[in-house]
């Protein structure tokens, strides 16, 4: 095997749900700078169409969106169906939709705002990995095997964090999932893995004088001096998906800069 061809997506079909910003497009773009074909799943049409001409212009090849909510299974269910009448398969999923809240502490957390997020982070990445999980397994069974599932974490797996017990309780969830699925889907070829990002730096950050505070404070606390950006993920996105990670499976990816190795 030529070392050029291990990141050679070209052909590769790499479906990114929450992915029309921040993380999700980082590692979308990773693999549309190798040459693969693109699925942006989110909830608004116009930005998941402005995420595809940014993913187009990078060297995707073929693209696709689909406007779904996860938190419905119904909404999932239709959405890869639509999603593999259009492309065909998929061979890569990115399991990312998702989103954060804090309350001011673990005895003030509503009902209302426990279930609102883990109907998004957890049930909703439990559906869109059961339906990549079982159309991996049917080809597998029909003599195509492989593929790659993907799922993004979060260091709270690793580090308490007040106020987001239910944020920290889905991605700790989601990690035991990946393991599960690396063993299961092994026998088809399948691979799976988890991305667990430091602080990402997103659009949606904050306003000016908060952004500024915020890389302050990240800068001081990351061994590498700064905090994360999307395309800190790109690299990670394009070996998951390729196969130059074909024996890689059942892990965690830490790409934080060195924050959980600092001891202070």
């Amino acid at each position: 095997m030529m070392l050029s061809d291990l990141f050679d997506l070209r052909g590769t079909v790499v479906l990114g749900a929450g992915a029309n910003s921040g993380i999700g497009l980082g590692f979308l773009m990773g693999c549309a700078k190798q040459g693969a074909d693109v699925v942006v799943w989110g909830r608004r049409e116009d930005r998941n169409r402005e995420a595809l001409a940014k993913l187009q212009e990078a060297g995707a090849g073929r693209v696709h969106q689909e406007e779904v909510d996860v938190a419905s299974e119904d909404a999932v269910q239709a959405a890869f169906r639509s999603t593999l009448d259009a492309m065909g398969r998929v061979d890569c999923l990115f399991a990312n939709a998702g989103f954060s809240s804090r309350a001011p502490s673990f005895p003030d957390m509503t009902s209302e705002m426990y279930h609102e997020l883990l109907n998004v982070n957890l049930h909703g990445a439990f559906y869109t990995l059961r339906e990549g999980a079982r159309h991996m397994r049917e080809r597998a069974q029909a003599g195509d095997p492989g593929g790659s599932i993907v799922v993004c974490g979060s260091l709270s797996i690793f580090y308490g964090l007040p106020g987001m017990e239910h944020y920290a309780g889905a991605k700790g969830a989601l990690s035991a999932m990946v393991k599960g699925l690396a063993v299961e889907m092994g026998q088809y070829g399948v691979r799976a893995n988890m991305i667990a990002p430091g602080f990402i730096m997103t659009e949606m950050t904050g306003a000016s004088a908060q952004r500024d505070a915020i890389v302050a404070r990240y800068s001081e606390i990351t061994p590498l001096g700064r905090p994360g950006y999307p395309d800190d993920i790109e690299g990670p996105g394009a070996y998951l998906a390729s196969k130059a990670s074909r024996f890689h499976t059942g892990d965690i990816l830490i790409v934080d800069g060195g924050r959980t190795v600092k001891s202070a």
